[in-house]
C-alpha cells in the first residue's frame, strides 16, 4: 500500500509549483491572447454589422435615386415629345397656311385670266357675230 513520508510532500509541494509555474507562464499568457482575439473579433463582428447597415442604406438610397432618374428621365422623354408634338403642329399650321396662300394666288390668277379671255371672247364674239351677220346678209352691218 501507500505509504505517507516525506516524499509524498516533496511530491505535492512539486505539483503545486508546477501549476502555479504553468499558470503564470502558460495559461494566464493563453488566457489573455485568447481574450484579446475574442474581443478583436467581436469589434470586427460590430464593424462588419455597422458596415453591412451602412450598404444597405446605401443600396436602398441608390435604388431611390435610381428610381427618381428613371421618373426624371421619363417626364423629360414625354416633355421632349409634347415638345415636338407641337412644332409638328405649328410647321404643319404654317405648310397649310403657306398651302392656302399659293391656293387663293391660283385662283385669283386664274380668275384674272378668266376675265382677260372673257373680254377678250367678247371682243371675238361681238366682232365675229358682226362677220357672221355680213356674210348672212350679205352686206356690211354697222
Amino acid at each position: 500500500m501507500l505509504e505517507i513520508d516525506v516524499t509524498l510532500l516533496f511530491q505535492i509541494a512539486n505539483f503545486l509549483l508546477l501549476l502555479i509555474l504553468l499558470n503564470i507562464f502558460l495559461y494566464k499568457p493563453v488566457r489573455n491572447i485568447i481574450r484579446e482575439r475574442n474581443q478583436h473579433i467581436s469589434s470586427l463582428q460590430s464593424t462588419i454589422e455597422e458596415l453591412s447597415s451602412k450598404a444597405e442604406q446605401e443600396e436602398a438610397a441608390l435604388e431611390e435615386n435610381m428610381a427618381l432618374a428613371k421618373k426624371e428621365g421619363f417626364k423629360e422623354k414625354e416633355d421632349l415629345k409634347a415638345q415636338g408634338i407641337e412644332e409638328e403642329k405649328a410647321i404643319v399650321q404654317q405648310a397649310m397656311s403657306q398651302v392656302e396662300q399659293k391656293v387663293k394666288a391660283a385662283r385669283s390668277e386664274i380668275e384674272a385670266s378668266i376675265a382677260e379671255v372673257r373680254k377678250t371672247l367678247e371682243e371675238q364674239v361681238s366682232m365675229f357675230s358682226k362677220e357672221l351677220a355680213e356674210k348672212i346678209l350679205g352686206r356690211t352691218v354697222q
